[in-house]
């Protein structure tokens, strides 16, 4: 079974070493992430439609709302450690005021990419520290995020052509009908997804409406809404004390085994286990320019 061996969680998103040895559904997150092998086998994650592999040479970038799954093949086979960077475009934005556009759908033009040796010493770093329990300081977790973050962005996007990507606005800022239903969504994450409700939220037909979201987003209505409940899911567990039962009810699920099952399918770890071995850290993007 697929382990998170350690997460560390704040205002800058979200860092996770994983033991994997199961595939993951299709997903996808609001942040931008980076997916870096730290040990054990090669392996491949999908990302829309393409398979790309995972190894010690290369890294797979996703950008913010792209579909993707991790396809482990052999689930009797080797596992794989990897290092995965969920990191908020705000808060890269604070740091440097163009990395805003980390948001943008087209921030990474490759998938895959071939690492070039500091990054990947700057990843090795941080997997070991991760991996044997070090305890990381703010200031030092800060330094280790923002360096590897902005190794990796300046090396393979586009980020310095900000008027190429538009100012990083999201996909879904484009229509206002969307933009409304997305609101509806976010308003009432515990409910039962509704396609007709959310139709007329958006004064839209059913099938109008189902076109326009994924012409805006890229995702249907059901994928958007599952990454809405795991952003809400990893607040709950490490902002909260709420028993497991109660965050799965909030979150719309009949049963606990049923949140257990929808978190781990997207995580690849169960919810218990996640909140055990977070660590939660303030971090000030601020302080990485220097600023008091």
């Amino acid at each position: 079974m697929s382990t998170a061996i350690r997460a560390i969680q704040g205002k800058f998103g979200r860092v996770a070493l994983l033991d994997m040895d199961r595939p993951l559904v299709t997903h996808a997150h609001s942040q931008c992430h980076v997916l870096l092998k730290a040990s054990g086998a090669d392996t491949f994650f999908q990302v829309r439609d393409k398979l790309y592999p995972l190894t010690g040479e290369s890294a797979v970038l996703i950008n913010t709302w792209e579909p993707h799954c991790y396809a482990h093949r052999d689930q009797e086979g080797p596992r794989t450690t990897i290092l995965a960077l969920y990191i908020e475009p705000l808060w890269l934005g604070e740091i440097e005021n163009g990395l805003i556009s980390s948001g943008h759908p087209g921030f990474f033009p490759k998938t895959c990419v071939e690492l070039p040796r500091p990054i990947r010493k700057l990843a090795n770093r941080l997997a070991m520290e991760m991996m044997y329990g070090e305890h990381l300081t703010d200031a030092y977790l800060q330094s280790r995020l923002s360096n590897l973050m902005i190794a990796v962005i300046d090396a393979f996007s586009e980020w310095r052509t900000i008027n190429s990507l538009q100012q990083g606005i999201p996909a879904n800022a484009h229509d206002h009908r969307i933009r409304r239903a997305v609101g509806y969504m976010r308003a009432n994450i515990g409910a039962e997804l509704d396609i007709d409700k959310l139709a007329v939220e958006a004064c839209l037909s059913r099938a109008h409406f189902f076109k326009l979201f994924q012409q805006c987003t890229s995702l249907t209505p059901n994928l958007y809404l599952n990454v809405l409940r795991m952003n809400s899911a990893f607040s709950g567990l490490t902002q909260s004390t709420l028993p497991m039962a109660a965050l799965s009810e909030r979150l719309g699920f009949s049963a606990q085994s049923h949140f257990t099952r929808f978190f781990q399918q997207h995580a690849g770890v169960n919810p218990s286990q996640y909140r055990k071995v977070v660590d939660v850290h303030q971090i000030d993007a601020a302080s990485v320019n220097g600023e008091p």
